[in-house]
């Protein structure tokens, strides 16, 4: 309703724009209910109407960002106020891994702890659920159903080594928290870097750092099979925007300077005009395209370097993600000085399936004896035995036993087993 007025689609007899002349009418000051106070929100507040935000209507303005530390500690107990929790859960631990996340994340990352626990029959939540819940709300759920061939498998498991390994080799680059070749969500592969504290601006050091560390995927690509595949293009598209944003917005290029090239992108629906007037000659173009390829060629040509320097760590990472298809941070550190991982060990509190035996009472006495129970098969086979071979002594054609109900009995009447399985029929 508040967006701007007299540009875009359509014109001033525009039931919006009409709505909108009313409410500026009424928002004018001069009536008498003063006991009335406006409140409203926006998460798009460029494309608002100058008049919602002059002296007496809109005047005062509250900025809501994502919550620090302290305010994602705070709405963590807010949401897990009725929630039983372990006396492993530590609360401050889960908000300094989360940055980032606003007050939706948190209350959506306690509620997947909850379906996680609940799914496992447990009473309380336990830490190793937060950590299940983070795993999902950032990469993604795991699609076990999608099966990889091995080549697919090794082709992702290098790839996802050569973004871990730039990361730790890259100094102030954000720490690697989990790297998995389990498919999640459109992605065959996840390398999840969390920051250890929030970031509100990014020096052009660390920008450089991202870009190696996102072509780090390419490039192990072509030094171990020496070609390249599909899988980088999310790279490839997040290297492009960030080197132009680089030259264009952020001035970090030398011989553009500091100066803005172009101007933003502006939507015809969201109140902007249908033509944009281009303020960039041809040569800055070509400038600006040939300062763009530099930023990214240079930063192919350090990830080559550090990958070719470090290839016995690569070939270490990708042979421990092959083997186990997820590892920490902690753990690539340990391969990164040419040791060997602890004895890999399963987690059943993970697990979201679990088969049990059944506790009926005729498994458990065929358990605890099991050989009183074969003397009473062995009689009851000579029993057959003899009453098979007494037609035959007769002269009579045997008949077909029926087929037993249970799955206990040889396969000669099961039409799933094996052709060996019936060679007496012949």
């Amino acid at each position: 309703v508040g967006r701007q007025r007299g540009a875009g689609l359509g014109g001033g007899h525009d039931e919006r724009e009409q709505t909108l002349n009313q409410m500026l009418v009424e928002m004018d000051g001069f009536e008498s209910n003063e006991g009335v106070i406006l409140i409203a929100a926006t998460n798009r507040p460029d494309v608002l109407d100058p008049a919602l935000l002059r002296p007496g209507r809109f005047d005062r303005q509250v900025v809501v960002s994502t919550p620090d530390l302290r305010g994602r500690e705070r709405i963590l107990q807010v949401h897990t106020r009725r929630t039983p929790l372990a006396k492993d859960v530590d609360i401050a631990v889960i908000a300094k891994g989360t940055p980032g996340f606003s007050g939706a994340d948190l209350e959506n990352l306690v509620n997947e702890a909850a379906l996680q626990a609940a799914k496992l029959n447990k009473d309380r939540l336990n830490m190793s659920d937060f950590e299940y819940a983070k795993d999902k709300v950032l990469m993604g759920k795991e699609r076990r159903s999608l099966v990889l061939s091995d080549e697919e498998k090794k082709i992702t498991a290098y790839h996802e080594a050569g973004h871990a390994l730039t990361a730790k080799l890259l100094p102030g680059s954000d720490p690697v928290h989990k790297v998995s070749i389990i498919p999640r969500g459109r992605a065959l592969g996840v390398t999840m870097q969390l920051p250890e504290e929030d970031r509100h601006g990014y020096s052009r050091n660390y920008l450089r750092n991202n870009l190696v560390i996102l072509l780090g995927g390419r490039v192990a690509e072509e030094i171990i099979f020496t070609d390249i595949t599909t899988g980088a293009g999310n790279d490839i598209e997040r290297v492009t925007k960030m080197a132009r944003k680089m030259v264009c917005e952020w001035g970090m290029s030398e011989k553009i300077g500091p100066q803005t090239v172009g101007e933003t992108q502006q939507e015809v629906f969201l109140g902007r005009e249908w033509t944009q007037n281009s303020a960039v000659s041809a040569e800055m173009a070509r400038l600006v395209d040939s300062e763009i390829k530099g930023l990214v060629d240079e930063a192919r040509e350090r990830c080559r370097t550090l990958l070719t320097e470090n290839i016995d760590a690569l070939h270490a990472i990708a042979s421990a993600l092959l083997e186990r298809e997820t590892i920490s941070g902690d753990e690539i550190d340990i391969l990164m000085r040419g040791e060997k991982l602890p004895p890999f060990q399963t987690d059943d509190a993970n697990d979201e399936f679990k088969l049990e035996p059944a506790d009926g009472p005729e498994n458990t006495e065929a358990a605890q004896s099991p050989d009183s129970a074969a003397a009473p098969a062995e009689s009851e086979k000579d029993d057959a035995q003899t009453e098979q071979e007494a037609p035959e002594a007769q002269g009579e054609t045997p008949a077909e036993p029926e087929k037993p109900a249970n799955g206990s009995f040889p396969g000669r009447w099961d039409s799933f087993s094996a052709p060996s399985d019936r060679k007496d029929d012949k």
